[in-house]
């Protein structure tokens, strides 16, 4: 009677191994499935906004130092408080992008979606508040490799580029990387850094991000 008793719970802790273990292997494939088809979704979006805005293709426009000293001034330069361009994909099932970043140290670029919602964010970077023409641009994105899942491998120094719908790069450089808890709503979107990048920890207890100030090359 106990030898049967000694097998059922065996034959149970076995049985439940295995379950586990399932699980895991179930998990960790649609890790990377879903790693794979979040780098497929902003290629295809890249792509899309690439060959269409006739602004993101070509040459870059000029810094706004160039602008300032050819006197040519951008029309955000004079108006700070417009409404950042957007551009219309049919990727995005029409929503917009409103420019590129770009962070050459990763050999990045990516396309960043106007508004950010959960939706969105499976398919691209997002504009979590603010303006690049205000100096106080916030952008969200999961933590996929394909997206800003190394952000926490930057070094201070490196170089981060964003470049509107219309044509005018904004260069920035990393200059401090720190982890806030989901609740620091206030610190992660009070303007004092021209330029912020955030995504969730492993975990999604924190979220690493990146701030940015101007750089010289601006």
């Amino acid at each position: 009677m106990r030898n049967k008793k000694k097998n059922r719970i065996g034959k149970i802790i076995t049985g439940a191994g295995l379950a586990f273990l399932a699980a895991a292997v179930l998990l960790l494939a649609y890790n990377q499935w879903d790693s794979q088809r979040a780098q497929q979704s902003q290629e295809e979006i890249l792509a899309e906004y690439l060959e269409e805005n006739k602004h993101a293709s070509g040459e870059p426009e000029n810094t706004e130092k160039d602008m300032l000293l050819s006197q040519d001034l951008p029309d955000y330069m004079l108006d700070p408080d417009m409404d950042m361009p957007e551009f219309t994909l049919s990727s995005l099932g029409g929503a917009a992008c409103i420019g590129t970043l770009e962070i050459p140290s990763l050999d990045l670029q990516l396309p960043v979606i106007s508004e950010w919602s959960y939706p969105a964010l499976r398919l691209a970077p997002c504009r979590y508040t603010g303006s690049a023409y205000k100096g106080d641009l916030v952008i969200a994105a999961h933590n996929y490799q394909s997206h800003f899942g190394r952000l926490k491998t930057l070094s201070t120094g490196s170089e981060v580029i964003f470049t509107d719908a219309v044509g005018n790069r904004f260069v920035y450089q990393v200059a401090v990387i720190e982890a806030l808890t989901p609740w620091s709503v206030d610190d992660m979107t009070s303007g004092e850094w021209p330029l912020s990048l955030f995504t969730c920890t492993l975990d999604s207890q924190n979220r690493v991000t990146v701030r940015c100030e101007y750089s010289d090359a601006m």
